[in-house]
C-alpha cells in the first residue's frame, strides 16, 4: 500500500492558501518526499507528518519553487534526533546546488547522500527498517546484496528478509523544461499467489515454502529452490507517477502507462494561455488530461497551479472533457493506493 498526500499544489510562489508543489509518499511506515518548495515543512506539520522517518527526497529540478524549502526542512529533521543518512535524488547538476545550500546548515547530525540520476530505473528496499536506494541500476552490475550496493545504510547487517520483502521500483524520465528536469514513477510489485500444488509437485519441503514465497532463493545440501517454483501467475502491482514542469513529450504516455494515480502539472487552466505554456515550458489542463488519457491512467490529479490562477476549478471542464477522472489537486489531498482485487 502507498499513502499519498499532496502537500502543496502551487507553482512559482507560495500563496496564502496554497503551498508550493510537494508530494509525500508513505510506504512501510517510512516516507519519501518529492520536491521541497518554500514552506514544505509547514505543510508537513499541518498535515501531521513527522520528520524523523523521511528517508528519501526526490527533486524534479533546481528551480526555487521546488527546492527552497530544503535547508529549513533538513535543519528541522536534524533537530528531530535523526542520525541515519538521507538520500537526495535529482537531475545532473543538483549536487552543486544542494552543497551550496548547505553553507547555511553546516552541522547536520546525519549524512546526505546526493544522487544525480542518469539511469532510467533503480530500486528502493527496506533495510534495517529504513528505505535505502540500491545502486545496482545506477552505477554497478553487482546484483549481490551488500553494503556497497546502497547509497545509505544504518548498519552492516542486511538480511535477505529485509531486502526481498519490501521494495519499490523507481523509474525516472527526462522532461522538457528550461532546466534539467525529471519525472518520477513508483511501482510496488505484488507477489504472485502461492501455489501449493506446484510446491508439492516439485517435492519442496514445507519448511521452505514461506521463504520462497517471500522471494528468497533457498539452498540445502541437495537442491536449490527458486521462488518461481511455488508461485502462481503474476499479479498487478501499484503504480504512482509524478510529472511537473514540462511540455508534453512523446515519452510521457509510456512512462505513466496504467498508473493507478497520475499527478501532473496544470500550470495554466485556460487553453488560451497556450502561448505562455509553450514559452515557459509548462502545460495546460487540457494537455495534462490528454497525457492521462494516452497513458491509460486510472486517475489524474492536477497540481502546480500558476499564482495568477485564483480559481483553477473554473477550468476543470477543459480537462474533464478529455479525461473524466480528473481531480483538482489541493493542499492536503490524500489517497491510499491499494492492490487491486485479485
Amino acid at each position: 500500500m502507498l499513502n499519498v498526500t499532496l502537500l502543496g499544489s502551487g507553482g512559482g510562489m507560495p500563496m496564502p492558501d496554497r503551498f508550493l508543489s510537494s508530494l509525500l509518499i508513505k510506504f512501510a511506515s517510512r516516507k519519501i518526499l518529492i520536491d521541497c518548495g518554500e514552506g514544505t515543512q509547514v505543510a508537513m506539520r499541518k498535515y501531521k507528518s513527522g520528520f524523523k522517518s523521511l528517508d528519501i527526497i526526490c527533486l524534479t529540478h533546481d528551480h526555487g519553487d521546488h527546492i527552497f524549502g530544503l535547508p529549513g526542512l533538513l535543519s528541522t529533521i536534524g533537530n528531530s534526533g535523526r542520525t541515519d543518512p538521507i538520500t537526495i535524488m535529482g537531475p545532473v547538476g543538483i549536487k552543486r546546488i544542494i552543497e551550496g545550500m548547505m553553507v547555511a546548515i553546516p552541522f547536520l547530525p546525519f549524512d546526505l547522500d546526493i544522487v544525480e540520476c542518469t539511469g532510467s530505473s533503480f530500486s528502493i528496499h527496506m533495510v534495517s527498517q529504513k528505505l535505502r536506494v540500491k545502486k545496482t541500476y545506477l552505477e554497478t552490475n553487482d546484483n549481490k546484496v551488500n553494503d556497497n550496493n546502497y547509497y545509505n545504510i544504518a548498519d552492516n547487517n542486511i538480511s535477505t528478509n529485509d531486502t526481498d520483502n519490501t521494495s519499490l521500483v523507481l523509474s525516472i524520465l527526462e522532461l522538457d523544461h528550461s532546466s534539467p528536469c525529471l519525472g518520477y514513477s513508483f511501482y510496488l510489485p505484488r507477489r504472485p499467489k502461492f501455489n501449493p500444488e506446484k510446491a508439492l509437485e516439485a517435492k519442496i519441503p514445507v519448511k521452505y515454502w514461506s521463504r520462497l514465497q517471500k522471494g528468497q532463493v533457498v539452498m540445502d545440501n541437495k537442491r536449490t529452490y527458486h521462488p518461481s517454483m511455488v508461485r502462481g501467475k503474476e499479479r498487478k502491482g501499484i503504480k504512482l507517477s509524478y510529472i511537473v514542469d514540462t511540455r508534453p513529450t512523446a515519452d510521457i504516455p509510456d512512462f505513466i502507462h496504467e498508473s493507478d494515480l497520475f499527478i501532473c502539472e496544470g500550470t495554466y487552466g485556460d487553453s488560451d494561455d497556450m502561448k505562455k505554456a509553450i514559452k515557459n515550458k509548462h502545460m495546460t489542463f487540457a494537455e495534462s488530461a490528454q497525457l492521462a488519457s494516452l497513458g491509460k491512467t486510472k486517475e489524474l490529479w492536477l497540481t502546480h497551479f500558476s499564482p495568477a490562477m485564483d480559481k483553477p476549478e473554473q477550468y476543470m471542464d477543459n480537462a474533464r472533457q478529455i479525461f473524466v477522472k480528473t481531480v483538482l489537486g489541493y493542499d492536503g489531498l490524500s489517497k491510499s493506493l491499494q492492490f487491486p482485487e485479485s
